[in-house]
């Protein structure tokens, strides 16, 4: 069975869900835990994609897998995150296509709970279970943890797949009636290998990337954007501190005007690991972690800037 051949260095998990198929016992739901941008949703791909094959012709099997990962199966669901914008349930992507911008982050409502159920009320179409796949489950409001519960309680036929960071981040009730299946960190050889093969060959030399990515390719591609999208001559002032006030304080301009909050608080983490790998200065350190906290507080970005900067000059 090599249908989690694209999957690196999650032998443990892999190998509990091979098991489960292997002797006919898959549970009705499962955990994916696990830091994000690891594999936990290409492992639930993967897993969708022999659930819904049991069953079926090697012919009909081929023609499957394209309509899994396109997510355009008739028994696959899979929810996402959203945003309530003028009565439209919008997922992260689609606000971004629209231009919306919000502070807070999505989340799984009890509308796409309702959704689950009315989809579950149905036998299969063509495979012999449905599936439902929920990312971000941490991010479920009260009301659509209890209302999914309900769901857990009598699946039908068909296997849930939760998808959440630990266990600790959703209701001791969900969690009961999961099989967990674990989800690691990746050592630096294997999150090098799974970013050759995505085409970030680019990525793979910058060391403070890779360290900042903590053992996770998603992390580290989206550290290496988050990078780009900063300016090349601000990147370079960046890279040593400002030696007078005046330096500072217009350094501080150049920040607050070419990023937003989030890009900035970003930046701080970023040279919170870079500075540590040069000069391990806790000092510093401890300066930047009150400069993120103040951001988070909502702290007037161009102040927490001057006061943070001119005062390492």
């Amino acid at each position: 069975m090599n249908g989690f051949r694209q999957l690196i260095g999650q032998a443990a998990g892999v190998s509990l869900l091979q098991q489960a198929i292997a002797k006919n016992r898959i549970a009705p739901a499962y955990l994916f835990a696990g830091p994000p941008g690891i594999g936990r949703a290409l492992g639930a791909k993967c897993f969708t994609e022999l659930l819904l094959s049991l069953g079926l012709s090697e012919e009909k099997q081929v023609k499957l897998k394209k309509r899994v990962w396109e997510r355009n199966h008739p028994d696959l669901y899979w929810v996402e995150p959203t945003y309530l914008h003028q009565g439209q349930l919008l997922t992260a992507k689609q606000a971004q296509e629209n231009g919306l911008k919000r502070k807070a982050p999505p989340q799984v409502r009890i509308e796409q709970i309702r959704d689950i159920t009315q989809f579950l009320s149905r036998p299969p179409l063509e495979a012999s279970r449905c599936v439902v796949v929920i990312e971000a489950a941490e991010t479920m409001t009260e009301a659509a943890a209890n209302g999914l519960l309900k769901t857990l309680e009598e699946p039908g036929k068909a296997t849930l797949i939760l998808i959440a960071p630990s266990v600790d981040s959703l209701l001791p009730t969900l969690v009961s009636r999961c099989q967990r299946i674990p989800f690691y960190r990746l050592c630096d050889r294997d999150v090098k290998t799974i970013l050759g093969r995505l085409g970030y060959e680019e990525i793979i030399d910058h060391s403070d990337i890779i360290g900042l990515s903590q053992g996770s390719p998603g992390e580290a591609i989206a550290a290496w954007q988050q990078l780009q999208n900063i300016p090349f001559e601000l990147r370079q002032k960046l890279k040593k501190m400002p030696e007078t006030p005046l330096d500072a304080l217009q350094l501080s301009k150049e920040v607050t005007t070419e990023l937003d909050n989030d890009a900035q608080l970003w930046l701080i983490n970023y040279l919170q690991y870079s500075y540590w790998q040069k000069s391990q200065d806790q000092l510093f350190l401890k300066k930047l972690e009150a400069a993120k906290k103040q951001l988070l507080s909502y702290v007037q970005p161009r102040l927490v800037w001057d006061c943070l900067l001119t005062d390492v000059t």
